[in-house]
């Protein structure tokens, strides 16, 4: 199974819609729970200090569709 780290700059802190003229970001596919957190740490602190981005670690399973 694989993971992903997956999020953006949001509208609000309602964490719905993506800011105007933002892309969701998705960083992997890691093959461990643990590879995916690592990445996971270091994007979200990068953005500590926005309080409308978020991230979030999910399984590929769980990944929405592209389309």
């Amino acid at each position: 199974m694989a993971f992903w780290v997956i999020g953006g700059e949001y509208a609000d802190t309602e964490f719905q819609t993506l800011a105007k003229g933002r892309a969701e970001e998705r960083l992997g596919p890691f093959p461990t729970w643990e590879a995916a957190r690592n990445a996971w740490s270091t994007r979200a602190f990068a953005t500590v200090d926005d309080c409308h981005s978020r991230f979030r670690i999910v399984e590929e399973a769980d990944e929405p569709a592209r389309g």
